[in-house]
């Protein structure tokens, strides 16, 4: 039997014939590939399902054409005479992870922008996609469902899910989020500025009919603005998320929003005292540092939430960059930077006060997560890999997973947030986000025990999607030294 690792590139050839019935695999996916049997079975294997159920040891994956076939102890699974064998003695699988605020760009130069005094130069802050490296280590990382929530390049991002599904590139299935419907001023160079509700409208029926499948409202849209995109959008049954701010999230709840990015603690104005209608103030963030989870105030909220069906996505990693003394530094967070990035994170970094009120907000946002969880809330999981740069695409998404456990959720608990709860919002729940006989095999083979140890998440072996088994050390190493540059 194959132990869980990567076969040799001179096999890997002898196992083309198997694809068939499909188009062979790109020169840019090849490589990576380490399991490509139409029929396998995983034996041995640890089984974290994604439902928050106990970890099952000792089980037996079998794989068909790309479907899981059946989940059994190992005592008595019956695996195909077809089927090759993979000892996993020691090994965990679980879902792919659904990551629901993912990028294809990096913001990790910002000061490199700005003026001798301090501010930013005209004609805004302006973003560099990096199409080449996130979609390989989102899925190095296990991420194989994404949501790009806003894009920059919408183009670009359409033209790399499309060479994803031809397998020309390696890398997750895409849910494209539309550019975002932004209001003015903003502060980035390549938003467009919404000039009323028709122009939103406008904007969701073209992104619509280019290919786009999910929105995003942005910091400074107006009341009116985001009513017109909601509609529209529900009435092509599509679902519209928010990073609020001009917009207190209890006015977008009664607009009829799908989710809001990054929990209330750092985007709610409601409890700003001169906050002015359709306007984004200053200090947003500060103005809950007085503020309680079990205050009436609070608890209503997350009642709304409950009540009106409207998710939460949590980004902790992206908050966290700018706690004092944290994240812990990575070494293959580094390694995968260009030079230039590196520079930049870690001089960002060090600027960070020791006084920052960060700390303090960042563990109520925490207790937030879990208040509104307890409460039946849909929280979703994604790392927001934007800010001062050290959070990458893949690395932050097991770093949220790994944030959610320090949160109070259980190791299951925060992987079903992760997998499961994301397809359930994605609609897919019947095809992706647990493990189960007739859903698709997209699975991540880890060397460890992530429902004991949490941080085992990151040592990822194989990626399955779709049933083919992608080599996560390769996959990195493949981008080594490239992350910001392209």
């Amino acid at each position: 039997m194959q132990r869980c690792f990567p076969l040799a590139l001179a096999f890997l050839a002898l196992l083309f014939p198997l694809f068939a019935q499909t188009p062979p695999p790109g020169p840019e996916v090849a490589p990576f590939l380490s399991v490509t049997a139409r029929d396998f079975a995983l034996v041995h294997v640890r089984v974290i399902d994604g439902t928050g159920a106990p970890a099952q040891d000792d089980q037996t994956v079998v794989v068909s054409g790309g479907k899981i076939q059946s989940i059994g102890p190992s005592g008595s699974a019956k695996i195909p005479d077809s089927a090759q064998k993979i000892e996993c003695t020691g090994e965990s699988v679980m879902p792919g992870l659904v990551g629901m605020h993912d990028h294809l760009y990096m913001t990790h130069d910002a000061d490199d922008q700005r003026g001798p005094d301090g501010h930013l130069l005209q004609p805004g802050f302006f973003v560099a996609e990096i199409p080449f490296t996130a979609p390989r280590l989102y899925l190095a990382a296990g991420v194989t469902t994404m949501r790009t929530t806003g894009s920059i390049e919408p183009y670009a991002d359409l033209q790399i899910k499309k060479r994803i599904s031809q397998d020309l590139m390696p890398g997750p299935e895409m849910d494209i989020t539309a550019p975002y419907l932004e209001g003015a001023p903003t502060q980035f160079a390549q938003m467009h500025e919404l000039t009323g509700p028709e122009n939103a409208r406008r904007l969701v029926d073209y992104w619509m009919a280019e290919g786009a499948s999910s929105f995003k409202a942005y910091m400074n849209i107006s009341r009116a603005e985001l009513h017109a995109a909601i509609e529209d959008a529900h009435a092509r049954h599509l679902k519209l998320t928010g990073h609020l701010c001009s917009i207190t999230l209890p006015e977008a709840i009664s607009l009829g929003i799908d989710d809001l990015e990054h929990g209330p603690v750092f985007t709610d104005t409601e409890f700003v005292s001169d906050k002015k209608p359709d306007a984004c103030p200053a200090g947003g963030e500060r103005s809950w540092l007085a503020v309680k989870i079990d205050s009436p105030e609070v608890q209503g909220l997350i009642h709304e939430l409950v009540e009106q069906h409207v998710a939460v996505t949590s980004t902790l990693p992206v908050f966290e960059m700018s706690v004092p003394g944290r994240p812990p530094l990575e070494q293959r967070v580094l390694e995968a930077m260009s030079p230039d990035t590196a520079r930049s994170y870690l001089t960002a970094r060090a600027r960070v006060s020791l006084k920052s009120p960060m700390t303090g907000l960042f563990r109520k946002e925490m207790d937030f997560e879990m208040a509104f969880v307890n409460a039946g809330g849909l929280l979703l999981a994604g790392p927001d890999p934007t800010g001062m740069g050290g959070v990458l695409p893949g690395f932050g998404d097991q770093r949220e997973v790994e944030l959610l456990v320090e949160a109070g959720f259980t190791p299951v608990k925060a992987i079903e947030i992760a997998t499961s709860n994301g397809a359930k919002f994605l609609g897919r729940l019947d095809s992706i986000g647990t493990l189960a006989p007739g859903k698709q095999a997209d699975m991540v083979l880890i060397n460890g025990d992530p429902a004991a140890h949490i941080d085992d998440i990151e040592k990822v072996q194989t990626v399955f999607k779709d049933g083919v088994g992608y080599d996560s050390a390769k996959l990195i190493d493949s981008v080594r030294g490239q992350v910001g540059v392209h």
